[in-house]
């Protein structure tokens, strides 16, 4: 197994970071984080998650997909197309006309993964149900729902499919998830920092030094030591994501 934490969802390529990058590049390794892997909103994004893996090649691996739920011009947002994942929450999706243009782009990001034999990092905020049936229905057996929030009856069809479900600091703030967590396999599980959102203070930037955090309540959740949740969480995260493994 592994010795280092390995952020799994993260997105290090935000502007949140650029004042004072290089210092969070060193409180992340100080942390003990081996991997992070960074995933994009939008595509304005990919060429500095590229320039990024190029300049921390042992560090960075990066996740290209687009978030469900764009800025439009004006105060607007609108849904995406295309993306990699559903958001189904009112003010991303109001009708069904939405929720279906969402699943029918979806499922071609889906197939593009699976024509690459690529695993897949997924965004499923009120969907956590239509997104494990359409995975399964697609033939998907490699996935990530991260920062997942479903039930747990949910989480164990997806268990039951062989997905991997991730958890960021912001699962400390109350004890909402413990159910959740405590039915999931810790062999399912997974870290995340989702940084710079998702932290122990709702409005203070989060960043992947605070790996250590889920992972403590995670911990003490399911009544085991903080270093057997980081040492599976890894060999988790190496499985699902290999070629993040040979950086």
């Amino acid at each position: 197994m592994e010795n280092g934490f390995v952020d799994c969802h993260c997105h290090i390529s935000a502007h949140e970071f650029e004042e004072d990058f290089e210092d969070v590049i060193l409180r992340t390794r100080e942390a003990g984080v081996k991997t992070l892997v960074a995933v994009t909103e939008e595509v304005g994004e990919f060429a500095r998650v590229l320039q990024l893996q190029e300049s921390y090649p042992d560090l960075v691996a990066p996740c290209f997909g687009i978030h469900p739920l764009q800025a439009a011009e004006g105060p607007q947002q609108r849904s995406v197309k295309p993306q990699i994942g559903l958001d189904f929450t009112p003010w991303c999706a109001p009708t069904q006309q939405d929720r279906d243009d969402q699943v029918t782009v979806f499922i071609k990001q889906l197939s593009i993964a699976k024509e690459l034999d690529l695993p897949v990092n997924i965004h499923s905020r009120s969907a956590a149900r239509v997104t494990i049936e359409t995975m399964k229905e697609q033939g998907i057996s490699r996935a990530l729902l991260h920062n997942f929030a479903g039930k747990p009856s949910v989480a164990l069809e997806g268990v039951k499919a062989g997905y991997l479900f991730s958890f960021p600091p912001a699962v400390c703030r109350s004890k909402q998830r413990d159910k959740l967590i405590k039915q999931i396999p810790l062999e399912h599980i997974c870290l995340e920092t989702d940084s710079p959102a998702l932290g122990l203070h709702q409005h203070v930037r989060n960043e992947p030094a605070n790996i250590i955090l889920p992972c403590r309540y995670i911990a003490d959740v399911k009544g085991l030591p903080p270093e057997t949740v980081r040492l599976v969480t890894a060999h988790n995260a190496y499985r699902l994501f290999p070629k993040a493994k040979t950086r």
